[in-house]
């Protein structure tokens, strides 16, 4: 059986600036209702993703920004890292973990859940190894993205 990951829903505290947000990134509006004034939902897809974001009225309970350690996949984190800059999203500079993975607590500079060992060295990972160069963001409630460099798959996916 398949089991495909198609949908996170995003908690938000206003729709209309996080719409406003996702729309400058350069996600793909796929849709927009509000069949009641209690109730309305956003539906935003990154380029190139199989994977869509929701948020809006009454669509979660969840406190708005709790949403970390949301991944964007690209073959190019400096470009990448330059594209968002451009279209003035407030994205960190590159880094990589001296380890060589980025674990919990990366996603906006905490350093409270890092495992021992664990440092956030500056620029991309010095021998480009594939899942080691990052860059990170949040949309205006605080709910933290991380751009990860991939050039090449692990076996399996």
């Amino acid at each position: 059986m398949d089991l495909r990951l198609e949908v996170i829903v995003l908690p938000v505290s206003d729709t209309d600036r996080a719409k406003a947000f996702y729309d400058k990134l350069g996600f793909r509006l796929d849709l927009d209702t509000g069949p009641s004034g209690e109730f309305r939902c956003v539906h935003f897809t990154p380029p190139g993703s199989g994977c869509s974001i929701m948020f809006g009225e009454g669509m979660t309970a969840a406190a708005p920004g709790s949403t970390q350690g949301l991944y964007l996949i690209v073959p190019d984190i400096q470009a990448a890292r330059a594209e968002l800059a451009d279209r003035g999203i407030d994205v960190s500079d590159v880094f990589h973990d001296e380890g060589g993975v980025l674990f919990h607590g990366h996603e906006n500079g905490d350093v409270t859940h890092r495992l021992p060992g664990q440092e956030r060295k500056a620029g991309r990972h010095p021998e480009g190894n594939t899942y080691s160069s990052y860059a990170a963001f949040s949309d205006p409630d605080g709910n933290g993205w991380v751009l990860q460099e991939i050039t090449e798959r692990f076996p399996g996916r």
